[in-house]
């Protein structure tokens, strides 16, 4: 998983941290925080969505777009 920021199909753009393991489960998250503010979710707030969540492809009209697009460093 690359390290960066990454914008997220709404249009949000948010730099990933890390990688993390559930505690019980050990299933992997990405640690993320939200470079701006966005439906009352201040910029710089920190957040966790499974992996594979994180990199699954979303439809989005009739196509199917990256849930998160790696922009940069």
């Amino acid at each position: 998983m690359k390290l960066g920021k990454y914008k997220h199909y709404k249009n949000i753009l948010v730099q990933v941290l890390g990688v993390a393991l559930h505690s019980e489960t050990l299933e992997e998250l990405v640690v993320y925080k939200k470079l701006q503010d966005f439906h009352g979710f201040k910029k710089g707030s920190l957040w966790v969505r499974p992996k594979k969540m994180f990199l699954e492809k979303v439809t989005i009209n009739g196509k199917k777009v990256p849930r998160f697009k790696y922009v940069s460093k």
